[in-house]
C-alpha cells in the first residue's frame, strides 16, 4: 500500500482544537479537504504530519505555534480613533469587523482593546500564537 509523499493530492478529514478542547474547524458533515502536500496550501505542521500515512490512517497531532499561524505580530495590531467608527457603532471588545486596504481587498479585524479615545484591532488571523491538536484521517491519496 502506498504511503503519502509530497506532490501527492490527498483527501483528509479532520478535527481541529486549540489546547484547551475547544473546536475551531472540522471537516465532520461535510466532503473530506483535498490538497496538495508540500505545495502550502495548508499549514506547515498539517502538511508535515500526512507524510507517510496510509490511506486509513487515523492520527493526532500537536502543530506548535510555529507550525501553525505563527505568533501573533504587533504591527498587526492598528489603532484607530472612535471618531471613525459611526456614530450609532459602539466598540465592544471581540466584535469582528472588516476593513479595506489601498486596492479596495477586504480583511477580518477584531477589536481587542476600547480605550477613552481609540479602538484597538487585531488584524492577525485568529489562530496566530496558538498551539494547534488535529485529529486527522487519510481518506485516500491521488
Amino acid at each position: 500500500m502506498s504511503t503519502v509523499k509530497a506532490g501527492d493530492t490527498v483527501n483528509v478529514h479532520y478535527h481541529g482544537k486549540l489546547t484547551d478542547g475547544t473546536t475551531f474547524d472540522s471537516s465532520e458533515g461535510r466532503a473530506p479537504l483535498q490538497f496538495t502536500v508540500g505545495e502550502g496550501q495548508v499549514i506547515k505542521g498539517f502538511d508535515d504530519a500526512l507524510i507517510d500515512m496510509k490511506v486509513g490512517d487515523k492520527k493526532t497531532v500537536n502543530i506548535p505555534v510555529e507550525e501553525a499561524y505563527g505568533p501573533a505580530a504587533p504591527e498587526n495590531f492598528i489603532e484607530f480613533p472612535k471618531t471613525d467608527f459611526p456614530p450609532e457603532m459602539e466598540p465592544v471588545v471581540g466584535a469582528q469587523l472588516h476593513l479595506s486596504d489601498n486596492q479596495g481587498n477586504q480583511f477580518p479585524v477584531v477589536i481587542s482593546e476600547v480605550k477613552e479615545e481609540t479602538v484597538v484591532l487585531d488584524a492577525n488571523h485568529p489562530l496566530a500564537g496558538k498551539d494547534l491538536i488535529f485529529d486527522i484521517e487519510l481518506v485516500s491519496i491521488g
